[in-house]
């Protein structure tokens, strides 16, 4: 054999050996297949949450309730959502995202779907099963976003939790646009309680698909060491679920008080909690009453009403994806984390008093217009759930996210009513109006006055 063909093989040898280390380095996308799962799921977590505000024209004429009465129905959902919060996000902490999650996405789903059955009450009865089926659905939803912080915090490195984060929150703007429409439909069509019989069965099946899809990073069949390496790198808590770790850190102090106590003390974290609260008061007069305005004070049907509401909610949905690209973009080009949050916070808050606006115009494709800027600006600001996965203490991630999604979600108590009792007593919704864009300006103030700078908290033990 001659020197040539001994180099030659030598060369080539060295070269495959390069090529199956490069193969070896390039490491997997298995984290964006995962938050893929987060979008898909939290499209049909709103979707539920939604069904009774596009069928809640006809029901509440079917069954004979008034602004007062649907105020309070609406809000069943946010009691047992904020009483679920503490209790959720311990068991995510106890147990883990993959299943405390499926088992909330079943629960939730089979009382979506009985809703549909109140149609055979009247009255009294009608107004008692289905706030219990309301605050049943709210309690079942309770683990969802903190859920969602966790497996974020788990699979993303800090420089793209915005953008993760976003993804999935800009699901609440997609199943408008997708569900509202078909639910509209199926109303329209079928009579109402079709669509909470279409949606609980969905949610079903959503169920199955995610137990065959979601792990903890160290488990997942697909992921490369290479992919766990980056994300460590990063700032992900790819351990949190080890069997270890909830053997050690969650049962042992996964639900002690004082740690509660600690979130509550800390400045940075009640301005976060209080933007939150704003900001989902927002959100819950979109996914509430937002169809009933545009039925009652727009003099839409309820058809046009789904399909025009579907409209802000792209928007809304542009916004979300922009705010998180904006953000995580700002801080790879060195901006600091508390400027590349805070940021579209702001500016998305202060877009989002557009809505105010509505008050002084009667031209429909006006409304439809700045209610899509307002909701735009909510979709660009709507990052506390990225803020949360920076900043909460890597021992109790799910127990920071309850206590977060708690607080913020009070606002699902109080929109409804408020709302529904302002429409009660002056006959217009101009004052709700008011209401919500004045929610979003405290949202603003919050972030840049009290939350100071943004970190990960550190428990004293």
């Amino acid at each position: 054999m001659s020197v040539q063909t001994v180099n030659n093989m030598t060369d080539t040898a060295q070269s495959s050996a390069a090529a199956a280390g490069a193969m070896a380095a390039t490491k997997t996308r298995v984290r964006w297949m995962i938050v893929v799962m987060l979008f898909v799921v939290t499209a049909i977590n709103y979707a539920d949450r939604a069904t009774l505000s596009i069928a809640g024209p006809v029901l509440s004429k079917e069954l004979g309730l008034n602004a007062a009465e649907m105020g309070f129905i609406f809000s069943a959902f946010g009691w047992a959502y904020v009483l679920g919060q503490l209790p959720g996000g311990w068991l995510l902490d106890r147990f883990g995202s993959k299943i405390i999650y499926a088992l909330s996405i079943f629960t939730w789903s089979v009382f979506t779907l009985m809703q549909g059955f109140v149609g055979f009450l009247a009255g009294g009865a009608a107004v008692a099963v289905l706030f219990a089926l309301r605050f049943a659905v709210g309690l079942a939803e309770a683990p969802s976003f903190p859920g969602n912080s966790r497996v974020v915090a788990a699979w993303f490195p800090g420089h793209e939790r915005a953008t993760a984060s976003a993804i999935f929150n800009s699901a609440q703007y997609f199943a408008t646009v997708i569900f509202a429409p078909l639910m509209g439909w199926l109303t329209h069509s079928f009579g109402w309680p079709w669509a909470f019989g279409v949606m609980g069965g969905l949610g079903i099946i959503v169920a199955g698909v995610w137990l065959k899809t979601v792990y903890a990073p160290k488990d997942h069949p697909s992921v490369n060491q290479a992919e766990l390496d980056y994300i460590a790198a990063g700032g992900g808590l790819i351990n949190m679920d080890d069997s270890q770790k909830k053997a050690t850190s969650a049962v042992q102090s996964g639900a002690k008080w004082d740690y509660i106590r600690q979130l509550f003390a800390n400045r940075m974290m009640v301005g976060i909690f209080l933007g939150q609260f704003c900001i989902n008061a927002i959100t819950y007069f979109f996914i509430t009453w937002f169809p009933v305005y545009l039925v009652q004070a727009r003099g839409m049907s309820i058809l046009n009403a789904g399909f025009v509401a579907s409209i802000p909610a792209i928007c809304g949905f542009v916004g979300g994806i922009l705010g998180g690209v904006l953000s995580d973009a700002m801080l790879r080009k060195g901006f600091s984390l508390t400027s590349a949050r805070k940021t579209p916070i702001v500016l998305g808050m202060l877009m989002s008093m557009a809505m105010i606006a509505c008050n002084y115009t009667d031209v429909q494709w006006i409304v439809v217009a700045l209610m899509a800027l307002a909701f735009f600006g909510k979709g660009i600001g709507a990052l506390g759930w990225a803020v949360m996965s920076d900043c909460a203490p890597k021992e109790i991630t799910g127990l920071s996210g309850g206590v977060f999604n708690m607080c913020g979600n009070l606002s699902s108590i109080s929109t409804p009513i408020v709302i529904g009792y302002i429409i009660q007593t002056s006959g217009s919704f101009n004052g709700a109006l008011v209401f919500v864009g004045a929610n979003a300006l405290i949202a603003a103030v919050s972030y840049l006055v009290v939350v100071g700078e943004i970190k990960r908290m550190e428990l004293k033990k």
